[in-house]
């Protein structure tokens, strides 16, 4: 079993985690991204080529973190600061045969400060065992007064071409079309013949992806209310600059997600959040 630790990716300091049966993980210290996850022999998130690897840009595909905001709903930068930010490594990893995990901190200080006065802990845990991967981010309120927040776990999951792939488990689930306007429910299972932009009240149970023969299994935990479904389509992908001109058809974003309503979390409280991906 490899022992992690710190070690560069596209030129910044990351972290991996890697299991005797091959599966392996890489979260970068920059936003405590996770840029790849590798599990049956396959990459099983998304990566832009064009990702600016700065230090200070968000990086495109992988599982950004878009806290505490999500997206331009509030008075913060685009998706919050969270994946603009350097984390640390909170502790050393844990090793097993069936079992490596790594938990990264953010808490608050003179640079969150600069977008955000709130006292407040994030800790972002990865947990890698054969055939999954669970990422919880817990946030703590350290502050005397209430913290209210919205976001997301952006997960990029790596399709072999997006006209083909299926969604299976969001059927008959309140629905609010982002590029319409519109509000309704979702009916049998979703396909992505072009540019897709939905937020859904989660569903009780998991989601399907299908991508030829490959199955993914997606969950998330009741801490997040929504999930969202995104992908750029040809024209709208090709106006990103980060983005090759085919990049999204190798890609379908599934997020676990807080968007409609900011929770409300008390002083000295903590929320927890989770999206867990499985081979099926």
């Amino acid at each position: 079993m490899a022992e992690p630790g710190p070690e560069l990716f596209q030129g910044l300091p990351a972290l991996s985690l890697s299991l005797p049966c091959g599966d392996h993980l890489l979260v970068m210290l920059h936003g405590a991204h996770v840029v790849s996850w590798v599990s049956g022999g396959r990459e099983r998130l998304y990566l832009s080529p064009r990702s600016r690897f700065d230090g200070h840009s968000a990086i495109r595909g992988g599982v950004p973190l878009c806290f505490p905001q999500f997206n331009q709903r509030g008075p913060l930068p685009r998706h919050g600061f969270f994946r603009n930010l350097p984390w640390h490594a909170d502790g050393p990893p844990v090793l097993m045969p069936e079992l490596a995990r790594q938990s990264l901190r953010l808490p608050a200080s003179a640079a969150t400060r600069a977008f955000w006065p709130q006292a407040f802990e994030a800790n972002l845990t990865l947990e890698l065992r054969p055939g999954s991967l669970l990422i919880t981010l817990d946030l703590h309120n350290t502050d005397g007064v209430p913290l209210g927040f919205t976001g997301a776990l952006h997960t990029y999951l790596a399709v072999d071409d997006i006209a083909s792939v299926q969604l299976d488990g969001l059927d008959g689930q309140a629905e609010w079309d982002a590029l319409t306007d519109r509000h309704g429910q979702a009916a049998g299972p979703l396909r992505f013949p072009d540019e897709f932009d939905r937020v859904y009240v989660a569903a009780p149970g998991p989601l399907v992806l299908h991508d030829g023969e490959e199955r993914l299994r997606i969950e998330q935990s009741p801490g997040f209310a929504h999930t969202v479904v995104w992908n750029p389509g040809a024209e709208k992908g090709a106006q990103l600059a980060d983005l090759p001109a085919d990049g999204h058809a190798h890609m379908l974003c599934v997020e676990a997600a807080q968007v409609m309503q900011a929770i409300a979390l008390p002083a000295g409280g903590t929320w927890q959040g989770w999206q867990r991906l499985s081979v099926a």
